[in-house]
């Protein structure tokens, strides 16, 4: 079985047991600041998914880092995904949890590449149609800047693009005239 799919499913057991101790936005918190520590710190990640370092090592090393910032629910599920043998999908785990906390909370996530840092009305603009568009409850938005596109943005929301940057328009008007 793919990663993914069993990352998938240990994520959506954390939701299902989170709910029903009336711990999500708890959960929720203790995943984002797992997936940041392990983002920050790549050592932790090969420590994971190293077969050779015991189980109760890595447990140990969880407990050091997290014990006093994340909830007893969750350093317990930690503990029991490393017990059966699955630390290498925690961190995976832990993206699949936020991903599925998201859809849940109706929770969209706009990447926003422009050639110029968003102004707020900009932002307010695109976080109102993505709203409307999506139907969603909330959107986090992204920003990169990018001086190659010369004017405008893209737009990528999930699996769907939207460019309108001056850079894109050149070049199909160049396509047009070769």
């Amino acid at each position: 079985m793919s990663e993914i799919k069993v990352a998938s499913r240990y994520a959506k057991s954390l939701i299902d047991l989170s709910v029903e101790n009336n711990a999500l936005s708890s959960s929720y918190n203790d995943m984002v600041l797992f997936n940041k520590v392990v983002d920050d710190t790549p050592e932790l990640e090969a420590i994971l998914k190293n077969p050779i370092v015991p189980l109760d090592k890595k447990i140990g090393i969880l407990n050091g880092i997290f014990s006093d910032k994340v909830s007893k629910l969750t350093l317990a599920f930690f503990k029991i995904v490393v017990s059966k043998g699955r630390s290498s999908i925690l961190f995976a785990t832990s993206k699949q949890f936020i991903q599925q906390y998201n859809v849940i909370k109706g929770i969209v996530t706009a990447d926003v590449i422009s050639a110029t840092a968003l102004t707020d009305a900009a932002k307010a603009e695109i976080v109102g149609i993505v709203k409307k568009e999506l139907g969603a409850n909330e959107v986090i938005v992204n920003e990169k800047v990018d001086e190659k596109l010369i004017g405008g943005f893209i737009l990528k929301v999930g699996d769907k693009q939207f460019d309108a940057s001056i850079a894109s328009g050149l070049s199909k008007l160049k396509k047009e005239f070769a």
